[in-house]
């Protein structure tokens, strides 16, 4: 299978110390260890054995501090990233010109799979796609999950850290994430930037998110789509110590054969 899309994987620090990195000694996230070896190692393994990447953007304030961590795991491009994660984003896109689609993800999402990237790349469609997971999909496997929900009408919704951004009309979406990156979190002052009724639809939960985000990209001129994400694990990225022991657990569930005990 021919490799057609770019990755772009988020490695910076947002201002301030991270609690875990200083958990484990260390000044940068993506560097704590999972089962032994750096977050960013599983992410990037993962990348180039999916047969839909090709090129693999490293973007970091502190590149130098990655590099042989990066190198370990099969290489990437390292690039000195920007204070705001969408401009930083957006230089990138604007430099390659879109000469293919862009997958975003993030160096604290261990628990990529391959499977993963399958899934959402078939059903990302339009100028831009998010993955999400609904939280009845988590809590049949992980009944004491703690995410950030975000409540629509059709379910609550945590992020899984991959974005598709598949056309030019991409960067304006690009533009006001670099506005509305601190609200994030909140589902309706997210959407306030997209006009004060959908804001209100949002907080009073009479719109689902699929629609919201149809509707909040048309206001922007572009095709958003938010793809439903099977596997739970997807939403799982590792912020926080309870999260670390979570993903150690799943990452050596998963390299144990079936049957053993």
């Amino acid at each position: 299978m021919q490799a057609q899309w770019t990755c772009i994987v988020l490695a910076g620090q947002r201002p301030g110390p991270d609690m875990l990195a200083q958990h484990f000694g260390l000044e940068h996230k993506a560097l704590v260890p999972v089962c032994g070896e750096p977050m960013i190692c599983h992410v990037v393994r993962t990348l180039h054995l999916s047969p839909h990447i090709g090129k693999i953007i490293i973007l970091s304030q502190d590149i130098e501090h990655l590099r042989s961590a990066v190198d370990a795991a099969g290489g990437a491009i390292l690039v000195e990233s920007q204070n705001s994660i969408s401009l930083s984003i957006k230089a990138q896109a604007e430099t390659l010109g879109f000469s293919s689609p862009l997958l975003v993800t993030t160096a604290d999402h261990p628990l990529l799979t391959v499977a993963m990237i399958e899934e959402f790349l078939r059903h990302a469609d339009g100028d831009v796609a998010v993955a999400m997971v609904e939280r009845q999909t988590m809590l049949k496997q992980f009944p004491d999950a703690q995410r950030t929900w975000l409540r629509f009408s059709d379910g609550a919704w945590s992020g899984a850290n991959l974005f598709a951004l598949m056309t030019q009309k991409s960067s304006f979406a690009l533009e006001l994430w670099a506005g509305a990156e601190q609200d994030r979190k909140k589902a309706w002052r997210l959407f306030l930037h997209f006009g004060l009724l959908l804001a209100i639809r949002a907080l009073t939960r009479s719109v689902g998110l699929h629609q919201a985000l149809e509707k909040a990209g048309k206001r922007l001129g572009l095709d958003a789509r938010l793809v439903s994400m099977s596997d739970p694990v997807a939403a799982i990225d590792v912020d926080k110590l309870s999260d670390h022991l979570l993903a150690e657990n799943i990452l050596m569930e998963r390299e144990t054969p079936s049957g053993d005990t």
